[in-house]
């Protein structure tokens, strides 16, 4: 048997003896497999159910990322994620956090020039954005470490601008909390993430809380309120992608077509012409 068939074999295995509950979903009505249907991981993984078919069936390879991305979807453990890896043919991710932003998420702040776009390492400290987003002005400067951590701004409000309804705000940050989790088993050896948890755990108890239930929380519409000096409130929906073949996300803000909050965002950013800037 080919070793792509061996990770096919133990994924399936894997995603039928998952319970959804298990990894916060709901059930509804008769199933008729065990476990998690593919759709669902396929929704959880970000990817789509034919290449969760494909994997399963051995006619795919994964690459190191969406083994990442399945691990993280199914919440397996370090062990089970390390047998995933070699399974795979990937050594785990166990050195630092990459913060290297690739050619890829480059082209992508090149290619969205006009609309707001950051993109994070695992940890969610912005390390490359583009000037659109840079005339956001979503918080004030500060001398604190994290003052680029959109955990901290999230688990620290008072170092922002933006604002979310509570549940809103509950779901981003239950997302948050879930994502740093897995990063830790994924770079248990990166000490900048480990004072970042740290950090949270010790000054935030919404987050100390999060932490605690170790729950699996994929990312969901999020919308949020910016009250800029100068443009006033701005109403923003913010889609999350995930950088193929890293493991970096891009945040991509927008307003709702045709509304004034489109055109307040269209005037703030419309003077913006910088190429992308990266903090690494």
């Amino acid at each position: 048997m080919r070793q792509h068939n061996l990770f096919g074999a133990a994924l399936r295995e894997r995603r039928e003896s998952t319970h959804p509950a298990a990894v916060a979903l709901i059930a509804k009505g008769r199933r008729r497999t065990r476990g998690l249907r593919r759709e669902e991981l396929a929704d959880l993984a970000g990817v789509s159910a034919d290449y969760i078919r494909r994997l399963e069936q051995g006619w795919s390879h994964p690459s190191a990322s969406v083994v990442n991305s399945l691990a993280r979807a199914l919440r397996v453990d370090r062990a089970e994620y390390e047998h995933f890896c070699a399974l795979a043919g990937h050594a785990p991710a166990d050195g630092p956090v990459p913060r290297d932003i690739g050619p890829g998420a480059r082209r992508l702040l090149e290619r969205l020039e006009g609309t707001p776009v950051c993109v994070c390492d695992a940890t969610w400290t912005v390390v490359a954005w583009n000037s659109a987003w840079e005339a956001l002005q979503c918080g004030e400067q500060t001398s604190h470490s994290w003052d680029r951590n959109i955990a901290w701004r999230a688990f620290n409000p008072d170092s922002g601008r933006v604002r979310r309804s509570a549940d809103q705000a509950a779901r981003f940050e239950a997302m948050l909390a879930a994502e740093l989790r897995t990063a830790s088993l994924r770079y248990p050896a990166d000490d900048t993430l480990a004072a970042l948890i740290d950090e949270l755990r010790s000054t935030s108890p919404s987050f100390s809380t999060l932490w605690s239930r170790a729950g699996a929380v994929t990312h969901q519409d999020d919308r949020s309120v910016l009250s800029h000096p100068e443009a006033g409130d701005i109403a923003l929906d913010c889609d999350l992608l995930t950088v193929r073949d890293s493991d970096l996300r891009a945040m991509i803000f927008t307003a709702q077509p045709g509304s004034d909050d489109a055109d307040r965002l269209r005037e703030l950013v419309g003077g913006s012409g910088r190429g992308p800037t990266s903090k690494v």
